[in-house]
């Protein structure tokens, strides 16, 4: 086909409102067709999903794209996986999507390594992106970490698997996770770069156990994949994957989530002593709870791991058990302090009183004393008058 053979089809498939799925893959286009075919294409209204995979193209051929990717309002689905787009083709490609319907965007084994994201383009409507095998580094986890962080966040799905990311690209990612509600799966797999340092981030990220209040704030939301094909701690894999599993079962309520990782690890010895040594942790859970509450939480341990796990608790919280006690006589004792001040203020007063009533009583007698004496001189001076 010639290139106006190409635009052409593009003006045809524009024209035709009923159309939805286009399938151009394996060899069918290249650079230069595509760009011919994107002329005719830019009016489509029709068109929503469209797989172009594994046709070679490169970043020229997504620039020629951008017209009708920035006008389409229909598309929702673009593939574009086993291309060689490298990062300045999904550069372009991510700043044209901004204003786009498009929700999920495939562009596995691209060349993808690092990602510029600008924080004034971000796709407005995408959540499902996948990004597998390519060579994405911790460059590349900065600007993906861009998509992930705010309250704006609308991406629920992120695949990052066989890449080239390590632990610092994990702690970039883990820390953009901290308070993202959105994303609800993650695949990390196969990423060989990644050691027990990023696995133990990861672990962090789902359940803290530096405090009960960590436990409580950590990702519930999360629904974590990170196979390893070496040197993997199994130990950290499984606590990541039971912490997993309590979010799946509370999937609709994280709070719930929340407590029940509390109950299931904060409060069970020997998983919060596995962690808690994971984590570098070292101080004691009884430190961090206000002995008031001991009798509630000795109750839980009880109810849901059993007398053994009690007896374990009441020999770590036994301090906390006697400061009670000692508080209660400690709090009893200065109250009956001040009841006795306060009585003995009160005999005090009360004496001061019955001097103040006895000095009125003496003002009055005076008083009147006062009035009679001066009775009698008035009568005496009338007598001496008349005489």
């Amino acid at each position: 086909m010639t290139n106006e053979d190409w635009e052409e089809l593009g003006r045809d498939i524009s024209n035709n409102t009923h159309l939805k799925d286009l399938t151009l893959r394996e060899g069918a286009l290249d650079d230069r067709k595509l760009s011919f075919f994107c002329r005719g294409l830019t009016r489509s209204s029709s068109i929503k999903q469209m797989n172009l995979n594994a046709n070679g193209l490169s970043a020229v051929g997504i620039r020629s794209m951008v017209p009708f990717l920035q006008s389409t309002n229909n598309l929702t689905s673009l593939d574009l996986d086993n291309n060689n787009i490298q990062s300045e083709g999904f550069n372009v490609l991510f700043r044209a999507l901004r204003d786009s319907p498009i929700d999920m965007l495939h562009c596995d084994r691209c060349g993808i390594g690092s990602i510029e994201i600008d924080t004034e383009h971000i796709p407005k409507h995408l959540t499902f992106l996948r990004l597998n095998h390519n060579s994405i580094n911790t460059d590349g986890c900065r600007g993906i970490a861009k998509l992930l962080q705010g309250g704006d966040s609308t991406l629920t799905h992120l695949y990052l698997y066989g890449n080239k990311i390590d632990d610092n690209g994990v702690g970039i990612l883990a820390d953009a996770l901290q308070n993202n509600n959105s994303l609800t799966t993650l695949n990390l797999s196969e990423n060989d770069g990644i050691s027990k340092q990023g696995m133990t981030m990861l672990l962090k990220l789902v359940n803290d156990i530096s405090s009960i209040k960590a436990t409580l704030e950590s990702n519930h939301t999360l629904d974590l994949y990170c196979k390893l094909s070496f040197n993997a701690d199994k130990e950290i894999q499984r606590h990541i994957g039971e912490a997993i599993t309590i979010s799946r079962n509370n999937v609709s309520n994280p709070e719930v989530a929340g407590r029940e990782k509390v109950i299931q690890t904060q409060l069970n010895s020997v998983k919060r002593a596995e962690l808690a040594d994971l984590q570098g942790v070292n101080q004691s859970l009884y430190n961090e709870i206000d002995p008031l509450h001991l009798p509630e939480v000795l109750s839980l341990v009880g109810h849901h791991h059993g007398h053994g796990e009690l007896f374990v608790s009441l020999k770590s919280s036994i301090v906390g058990l006697f400061s009670t006690v000692n508080m209660k006589k400690c709090m009893q004792k200065k109250k009956e302090y001040h009841v006795a001040k306060a009585a003995e203020h009160a005999a005090i007063a009360a004496e001061h009183r019955a001097k103040a009533e006895e000095i009125d009583a003496k003002l009055a007698t005076m008083d009147q004393a006062a009035e009679a004496n001066q009775v009698d001189v008035d009568s005496q001076s009338n007598k001496r008058r008349r005489t």
